[in-house]
């Protein structure tokens, strides 16, 4: 039920993209924009904008732009880092940088990253909450980049912390979360603390998703996880798994290590398991979306909140 229902609002989305961002000269450019966008995706950060939409009594169609723009700043993030992180795949396909190269990769990342708020823009609401909606892009985009600076810098220290980890890992993936739910509720009218409430939400259920992600890249054959297997581990990012396994004395020699070898890297994920890392990273995600869903009680019951409960369940339970 919780899938076809996350799909139905993921058609929604696939089918505003080319109306919001249609190919136009130049058209190599956009076309370097759309590559990830036209792969797909599961669609969660939008999906999620428009079920809290729906959740206080709004129209998904109403807010549809903002849930383009959310899954625009997702993509740009993703364009920038593959370039951080030299990654020859994503979604199984070739990487914006690899198939176009890094200097038109960035400007494709770039002009994704303004496109976002113009579209954004285009949001049938009371000019008040767009604003506000504007104002709290802009924030996130900051905080992202933030996030993304921190969880470079951990990658070259070995005394990393768990609330280290924390702190980075709110700031580069969980505010995007959060400002999606946030922006679905309050530019459909909700009040100050029902919006707060979907912010919570999405800012627990995303810590959650960020660690349940680090469990899956290790998990995951590269066939279905769409790039290489353990490429946190290669490129030696201090997920809460390798912090735990760090703490407990283990030895990871492929860490950080960027030509470590096939079985180097099976070596690292036989020495989390072992470690108990995996599954202590596995129930702190679980932890994460409890408190996450806990946040939604005090909302009335709706399909869409009863949705969103299984959405934050599935943030746990996915393949990739």
């Amino acid at each position: 039920m919780i899938e076809e229902a996350l799909k139905l609002r993921a058609k929604l989305v696939d089918e505003a993209i080319p109306k919001f961002l249609p190919i136009t000269p130049p058209d190599e450019m956009y076309q370097a924009m759309r590559h990830l966008l036209d792969a797909g995706g599961k669609r969660l950060r939008p999906s999620a904008l428009l079920l809290s939409a729906e959740a206080v009594g709004g129209k998904p169609e109403n807010v549809l732009p903002a849930a383009v723009a959310i899954e625009l700043v997702h993509n740009f993030t993703l364009v920038h880092d593959d370039i951080m992180d030299e990654a020859d795949l994503r979604r199984g396909l070739t990487t914006v940088h690899k198939k176009w190269g890094v200097p038109k990769a960035i400007i494709a990342g770039d002009a994704l990253y303004s496109k976002a708020f113009e579209i954004l823009s285009c949001t049938k609401s009371e000019p008040v909450r767009l604003v506000e909606s504007l104002e709290l892009m802009s924030k996130t985009c900051t905080d992202i980049c933030e996030g993304q600076w921190m969880d470079m810098h951990l990658a070259t220290r070995k005394d990393v912390n768990e609330d280290e980890y924390m702190r980075m890992v709110e700031k580069k993936t969980a505010v995007l979360f959060a400002a999606a739910m946030k922006m679905g509720a309050s530019l459909s009218g909700a009040n100050n603390d029902t919006a707060r409430a979907f912010w919570d939400f999405g800012r627990k259920a995303g810590v959650g998703f960020q660690i349940y992600d680090d469990v899956i890249d290790l998990i995951t054959p590269e066939e279905i996880l769409g790039k290489a297997q353990g490429g946190d581990i290669v490129e030696g990012k201090r997920t809460l798994i390798v912090i735990h396994a760090l703490s407990k004395g283990a030895t990871i020699d492929a860490l950080g290590k960027s030509n470590a070898t096939r079985s180097e890297v099976s070596a690292a994920l036989t020495t989390l398991k072992e470690s108990g890392s995996i599954d202590y990273a596995m129930n702190r995600a679980v932890g994460f979306i409890d408190e996450g869903k806990a946040a939604l009680k005090g909302l009335p019951d709706s399909e869409a909140k009863n949705i969103l409960i299984g959405l934050a369940d599935y943030m746990i339970a996915r393949k990739y």
